[in-house]
């Protein structure tokens, strides 16, 4: 099957008639266009493509009617006059003859341009735009190779920064990268670039370690400074190569007004008064700091004691005053194992989306995350155009040194995959390292885990490929009419709290039953749902726990899929009540029981009082005779009960094994919903509340199998040993480590 990437899309959000009449008069603006729901990035007042990267609407530069055209039909780095490069400063420009000089004024003013506008060239006959930053990178920044190559996954990436720091919304980026994507050589060329530009200004640079950064701004940031040529570099202080700061002003102790010709004024000689520095790695560094620029470098892999959450919440202030932001981070990672950083960058991450925003336009952070998955940037599959190249290509294809590029990234990956089939955690690093999703990027260690995760990671790693073909829908329930306790529809809706893999057939859906004035779902035999509630609408902290609700199928002669998740809900709406009413709403829709904890009551009793008691499943394991009063009132299942967790993870366990992952038959399992496969792959028993996920699920397969629980049940129930039993993930399948 050929790859299709989805990256970047070329969009038509605005008619062309309105992108015309606006470039007639260069309307367009720089930064955020409200009337039209776009970052505009061009600085000469027209746009032409609109391309969106990762949900954020970005307008291009119209193109110009002339396209640099190099021999080669390629980026190539335009060499410097000889002549100039034997000028390192403004003083020895100042000496240069005056008669000569005016030969070069155009050449400079021509740098100067694409620094600011950026720059069109022809590659491979198509004309193509890098932002002046990405100008910068390539021309005028020397990296460990010498001068960059040109990649298009580096162009998208300039092109993305470049919206974050028109958007007068935006804090900066969250950069979810792959191992040796060069981030950080193009944030050290940015901070040389912006730095040596703007007067009276910080920029700061942080990293895992303060080892690290002082690496980073020693062995980057001080090269490519010292490189740039004269007409870039402002005056510095201290020494050619310092180690702790770079200086970019007036050297008074080093000029004396002996060292100056007799026809210039001391006043002519300014420096910037801009400084580039590093810190070491704490949750306050840089707090109290006016920055115009924050590196953060290796963010996915501070561990504790540091937190990059905590940091973001104190540097974040560096980069505003009041309301108006006034500073840019460019925040990059790779991630740690969750356990070792990784899942607090990956909590910042989430936190970055630009399709959630709140009444101000921002993100929850501030950020605008951005992953660009490793087949567009991986060292040996980029063709000589800066082109990835995703298929096994059909002709000839040259890299960058002339080498033959005879297969495709995405056959290379896959075979470097299944190599490390027989080492879980081998596997789960690669896909850290070199992720092709989000889910492989933040992929868990596999040791710890009391469920089988090598078919957990089946399961997903099968989704993933999947993607849309899995039939998701994302939507609401309502009532009809708006009435309430009458039938139940499903709507769509992006943004909607509910996930649906399955819809019952007409004749089945709003399937109940009333006796003696108490409504009873008529599709208990076709499956149930389990629910992880909670009472509190509102916590102290604004997060709280999310109220979870699966449902499940069991085998039936009915139009269902049989043992089959087809419902997730996970979302903690403004109130209690709303959560309760969607949950209600459900259970109407398909007929089914519920079966949820009964230590957080408010849900069992919303539906006994609206009268849904013959919805509510009482707890499996006793007789009616032994429920306690509230149980026989409203229905439930204590969680405190070892018995009961035991049964709970046990109930789990023999689900995943029997139909998640690969049967011995080959056939593959039907969960969908990957955010509870990676809660059941971080589950641990011994803080159960916060996999509420894990916990949703387990009790609606416990729902599912109420004869395996039963007092006089015959059936054996399996004896699961929660705090001995582990499992060995390496191998093809995993195994329980014997005591």
């Amino acid at each position: 099957m050929k790859y299709e990437q989805t990256l970047v899309k070329i969009i038509e959000p605005i008619k062309k008639t309105t992108i015309s009449r606006l470039n007639k008069g260069k309307k367009w603006k720089y930064g955020y266009d409200k009337e039209h729901d776009i970052v505009v990035i061009s600085k000469t007042g027209k746009i032409g493509q609109v391309v969106e990267i990762q949900n954020l609407r970005i307008g291009l530069p119209l193109e110009p009617k002339n396209v640099y055209v190099h021999p080669k039909n390629k980026w190539q780095k335009i060499e410097q006059p000889k002549e100039l490069e034997r000028l390192k400063n403004i003083f020895d420009w100042r000496n240069y003859p005056d008669e000569q000089k005016e030969q070069w004024f155009d050449y400079i003013d021509e740098e100067f341009k694409r620094r600011d506008e950026g720059f069109w060239f022809m590659n491979n006959g198509k004309p193509t735009y890098i932002v002046g930053t990405h100008y910068m990178y390539l021309q005028w920044s020397k990296i460990d190779v010498g001068a960059p190559d040109f990649r298009e996954a580096n162009r998208l990436f300039f092109i993305f920064w470049e919206a974050c720091k028109a958007d007068k919304r935006c804090y900066g980026m969250c950069y979810l990268k792959n191992r040796r994507s060069g981030f950080s050589f193009m944030s050290s060329a940015e901070t040389v670039n912006l730095a040596t530009l703007a007067s009276d200004s910080r920029y700061g640079i942080l990293s895992k370690s303060g080892a690290d950064a002082k690496k980073m701004f020693t062995d980057k940031v001080v090269p490519i400074s010292i490189n740039y040529p004269f007409f870039f570099k402002p005056i510095q202080d201290g020494m050619d190569r310092p180690k702790s700061e770079l200086a970019y002003r007036v050297p008074a102790s080093k000029f004396t007004r002996k060292k100056i010709t007799a026809n210039e004024k001391l006043e002519d000689i300014k420096g910037l008064d801009t400084t580039i520095d590093w810190k070491n790695t704490g949750d306050n560094s840089y707090d109290g700091e006016k920055l115009a620029l924050l590196v953060h470098d290796e963010s996915g892999k501070w561990e504790r004691p540091d937190n990059i959450l905590n940091n973001w919440r104190v540097t974040k202030t560096c980069l505003r005053l009041g309301s108006r932001i006034v500073g840019k981070c460019m925040m990059g990672s790779t991630s740690n194992a969750l356990d070792k950083g990784g899942d607090n960058f990956k909590k910042l991450y989430n936190a970055s989306d630009v399709t959630q925003r709140n009444r101000n336009g921002q993100t929850k952070s501030g950020l605008y995350s951005l992953f660009i998955p490793m087949e567009w940037n991986y060292e040996g599959f980029i063709d000589e155009h800066g082109i990835p190249v995703f298929n096994n290509p059909d002709n000839d294809v040259l890299g960058p040194d002339g080498e033959l590029i005879d297969y495709g990234i995405i056959e290379h990956w896959n075979n470097e995959a299944e190599g490390l089939k027989n080492d879980q955690d081998g596997l789960n690093e690669f896909y850290r390292q070199f992720p092709r999703t989000t889910e492989h990027a933040f992929r868990d260690e596999a040791k710890g885990s009391i469920f089988n995760l090598v078919k957990i990671y089946e399961q997903i790693d099968y989704n993933e490929e999947m993607g849309r073909s899995l039939g998701i829908s994302t939507g609401n329930f309502q009532w009809v009419n708006g009435v309430k306790d009458t039938n139940v529809i499903f709507y769509p809706d992006p943004k909607g709290r509910f996930k649906i893999n399955w819809f019952p057939p007409q004749h089945l859906q709003n399937n109940s039953i009333v006796k003696n004035g108490v409504r009873w779902p008529g599709n208990e035999h076709i499956g149930a749902f389990g629910c992880d509630s909670y009472d509190i609408s509102g916590t102290v902290d604004g997060r709280g726990s999310k109220g979870a609700l699966h449902g499940l199928t069991k085998f039936s002669m009915e139009e269902a899929p049989s043992n089959t998740f087809f419902c997730e809900y996970l979302d903690r709406p403004p109130t209690a009540e709303i959560f309760f009413e969607d949950v209600l709403m459900a259970l109407v829709f398909y007929g089914m029981p519920i079966l949820a904890e009964n230590n957080k009551p408010r849900l069992l009793y919303y539906l006994r009082r609206r009268g849904y008691r013959g919805f509510s499943m009482n707890r499996p394991d006793r007789l009616w005779n032994k429920l306690s009063v509230a149980e026989k009132e409203v229905g439930g299942i204590p969680n405190s009960s070892e018995d009961i967790k035991q049964a709970h993870a046990a109930a789990i366990e023999m689900y995943i094994q029997d139909h998640v992952g690969y049967n011995s038959d080959g056939n593959i399992g039907k969960v969908v919903f990957n955010t509870l496969l990676n809660d059941w792959a971080r589950f641990d028993i011994n803080k159960r509340t916060k996999f509420d996920a894990t916990i949703s699920s387990g009790l609606a397969i416990m729902a599912n199998n109420k004869h395996l629980y039963t007092p006089n049940a015959k059936i054996e129930k399996p004896a699961l040993n929660i705090s001995l039993a582990r499992y060995s993930n390496k191998g093809l399948a995993s195994k329980i480590i014997k005591k």
